[in-house]
């Protein structure tokens, strides 16, 4: 007898969710806020609501939605055949790392202490615990491999729109919130934040 469509998708669902538990990595736990259903399947849609959960507009979230997922798809399910949903496999997001990048995330998506105070201690210039927008220039500049365009770009939205969202009225992107990011937990505060606004408005 055939299995079912839905026991073959509650199927889908377990393997998906294997090694998502306590031990995820960092990057594991910032990619799974935007796994709405908590599945260990992120698509378009839920990239999509999550940006606008943090503060992104309309059209930039329906953008980033839509190149995350193209970018990131077929990279975190290797062997798998290309779907035209284009998930993203949660347990799977470190395959899917750019280059040029700070390496705050060690090959395995964990988070590497040293390299995240190398941040601050290398380009923190006018406070130590934030930078300022030139500053965050100077070290995307920095991170720069030869020829890797595609983590030039990845890079620069990155941190771009991270400044956008979560600089203070000084224009300082402070050391806490960048480290907030890295597990997701800063994302998990601004939705919290701006649904609390909303209501009060």
């Amino acid at each position: 007898m055939a299995p079912s469509s839905s026991s073959s998708s509650s199927d889908d669902v377990h393997e998906n969710l294997q090694g998502l538990g306590d031990d995820r990595s960092a990057l594991q736990k910032h990619a799974a806020f935007f796994d709405q259903n908590k599945d260990g399947i992120v698509y378009p849609w839920e990239t999509y609501r999550g940006l606008r959960a943090i503060g992104c507009g309309i059209l930039l979230s329906s953008v980033s939605a839509i190149l995350i997922n193209l970018a990131l798809s077929r990279k975190t399910r290797p062997g798998k055949f290309p779907s035209l949903l284009f998930p993203i496999e949660v347990k799977n997001i470190h395959m899917a790392k750019h280059g040029s990048y700070s390496g705050v995330y060690d090959n395995e998506g964990r988070f590497v202490p040293s390299k995240f105070e190398e941040i601050f201690t290398e380009h923190a210039r006018s406070n130590s615990n934030a930078l300022t927008s030139e500053e965050l220039m100077a070290m995307l500049k920095y991170n720069r491999v030869p020829k890797d365009y595609n983590g030039w770009v990845t890079s620069w939205t990155e941190w771009k729109v991270l400044y956008f969202l979560c600089k203070d009225k000084s224009g300082l992107l402070h050391k806490e919130t960048i480290r907030a990011v890295y597990d997701g937990s800063l994302f998990e505060r601004m939705q919290e934040d701006r649904a609390s606004a909303q209501k009060k408005s």
